[in-house]
């Protein structure tokens, strides 16, 4: 079994959930970041709940979601959709992601991890419009994220190293890439070539989860840019507030498509990051995401003098 098999087996796992309760569904959870769960997890996981409640199959249109705590990957994600609508077209979906810890009494106490509606529609006929999709070099002229790293591993912690070298589960290209360890300030625009190789058929509510769990790379670090930073700074806080997305026309994620990213303002310890996902021309999905960003910068030493 090859590397991409088992990276593409996790994925799917990730996003088959079990049902223990009526409109209730457990996820698993995986380090694809770190201790925390990576917020693309419960993003994907969330729209497969609220999809396996649908009396008929149909696509999300639009999502809007909070992250309120962060999760733990040892312990799995519970996932209680309550019905909100079923029309003849229109259906919606409130999703509260749960977790639990135990309490100072031994009891478990429930901890609300994420929030979200979600509206399903069919795909129908009707006015089309779109801007033309930005011109980039090709993927097959850029490097891979993972051949980049060779740049930068050598500035790397030696605790680090291993982690940052792992392969992501989703294949990416940027387009221009930037040094995480040194970056420079630079305009908070950035985009990547994106897909899931070898991925296969899948049913649109699968393809849909992993395009929303694919959406949170990148995206919350587009606030960096402007200020000279990454996620490697020292005394950076960082994490995804919210996130909001809307899916226009159909894709397949075996083959590229175009992640567009920009910022255009971070004030009050946020940034507001937006995306559009691009595949042979069409406007696939629009993305929009607030993050936190604390820069605590380290206290200068103090002197006495004699």
């Amino acid at each position: 079994m090859s590397d991409n098999t088992t990276l593409i087996d996790q994925l799917l796992q990730t996003v088959t959930l079990t049902e223990i309760a009526t409109d209730v569904f457990e996820g698993q959870s995986y380090d694809y970041v770190g201790a925390r769960i990576f917020g693309g997890q419960v993003l994907a996981q969330a729209v497969m709940a609220a999809a396996h409640t649908l009396e008929t199959d149909k696509p999300c249109h639009s999502l809007h979601g909070y992250f309120l705590r962060g999760g733990d990957i040892r312990q799995p994600v519970i996932y209680q959709v309550r019905r909100l609508r079923d029309g003849r077209s229109l259906s919606a979906r409130e999703v509260t992601a749960v977790q639990y810890k135990t309490g100072s009494d031994g009891e478990a106490v429930e901890q609300v991890i994420f929030s979200m509606i979600a509206s399903f529609s069919p795909m129908e006929e009707g006015l089309d419009y779109q801007e033309r999709m930005p011109v980039y070099p090709p993927p097959e002229d850029l490097l891979s994220e993972q051949e980049l790293k060779q740049n930068y591993v050598e500035g790397v912690p030696d605790s680090l190293k291993a982690r940052f070298m792992r392969r992501r589960h989703v294949e990416i290209k940027p387009v221009q890439p930037r040094d995480p360890i040194s970056p420079e300030p630079m305009k908070p625009k950035q985009a990547n070539w994106i897909r899931i190789h070898e991925l296969g058929a899948q049913p649109i509510a699968i393809q849909q989860a992993l395009l929303a769990f694919a959406s949170d790379f990148y995206l919350v670090g587009t606030g960096l840019m402007s200020h000279g930073i990454s996620f490697m700074t020292k005394g950076l806080q960082a994490a995804s507030i919210d996130h909001s997305m809307h899916f226009h026309r159909d894709f397949d994620l075996n083959d590229w498509l175009l992640y567009d990213m920009w910022s255009d303002t971070t004030s009050n310890a946020k940034g507001l990051n937006h995306g559009q996902f691009w595949q042979a021309g069409k406007l696939i999905a629009t993305v929009q995401q607030e993050g936190l960003m604390r820069l605590r910068m380290p206290q200068p030493s103090q002197t006495t003098l004699a």
